[in-house]
């Protein structure tokens, strides 16, 4: 009955999204804008909240993934005219922190490790075990750069300029979405883009984040002790919930497993 009594103070009411795992495009990744789609739109609408809380654990993925997901919490955040907090646990590195700038304000732990603002493309190189076993690679193509890094043939330095020339394109595009997110708060150190990532207070000093805190306790802080948070986070599959892709799922935690490993984690 207290809804309906106008005199009555409602309590603030902030949407709090999960995002946790590696960023592609479906597959194994955790995170892709495809999936996240109808979990963030239901977060800015349902309720209508004051607040919508990122809570971010990644080590990152597709850019391009990262771009589009950032981009439809900003679109959402200026339709729905709600502020977006971001709080890291664990990670928050390359696309995780492409994600964590789309926030108004990002907050960490001080052992949460944030930063990685690069791009990388890596693979293997297979051509001298093929011929070891005397397999010969064959590959026939219309256009000069079609077959550009083929794992199987010997590595082209013209290829690896091209590959360079397009991480260097994404950087700067990565670069520049966080110099304008976080415009006036970045610290003048060359370090910021060079790939490196840090613990929570050196990110604080750095202008990546704004502060030490926690989820609960800051949006406490914000909104009042009454605060009501609702939770959101990506559905498993009905496939998954029946226990039907062990083979999937094991596949998803060595894959998530390689990509915190490389912070340590």
């Amino acid at each position: 009955m207290r809804r309906f009594i106008p005199f009555i103070e409602k309590p603030a009411v902030v949407a709090v999204i999960r995002l946790t795992g590696s960023i592609g495009l479906g597959g194994r990744a955790s995170l892709s804008d495809n999936a996240l789609r109808p979990v963030i739109e239901r977060a800015f609408r349902r309720g209508r909240p004051e607040a919508v809380a990122l809570v971010i654990n990644s080590p990152g993925g597709s850019p391009v993934q990262s771009a589009l997901i950032a981009a439809r919490i900003r679109h959402l955040a200026e339709k729905h005219e709600v502020r977006v907090h971001a709080f890291v646990e664990d990670v928050a590195a390359s696309g995780g922190y492409w994600l964590a700038a789309s926030a108004d304000d990002i907050w960490a732990d001080t052992g949460s490790i944030v930063g990685s603002i690069g791009v990388i493309s890596a693979g293997f190189g297979a051509h001298e075990l093929l011929a070891r076993h005397g397999v010969e690679r064959r590959v026939y193509t219309s256009a000069r750069s079609k077959s550009i890094l083929d794992p199987f043939l010997p590595q082209e330095d013209e290829d690896v300029a091209i590959l360079k020339g397009l991480l260097d394109e994404m950087h700067s595009s990565f670069v520049a979405y966080v110099k304008e997110r976080r415009a006036g708060k970045l610290a003048d150190d060359d370090e910021l883009f060079s790939g490196r990532f840090w613990l929570g207070g050196t990110a604080r000093d750095l202008g990546l984040i704004d502060g030490i805190a926690h989820p609960e306790d800051k949006l406490r802080e914000l909104y009042g002790d009454k605060t009501i948070m609702l939770r959101y986070g990506p559905r498993r599959s009905l496939m998954q919930r029946l226990g039907a892709s062990v083979v999937s799922d094991v596949l998803d935690g060595v894959e998530d497993r390689a990509a915190f490993a490389r912070y340590g984690l």
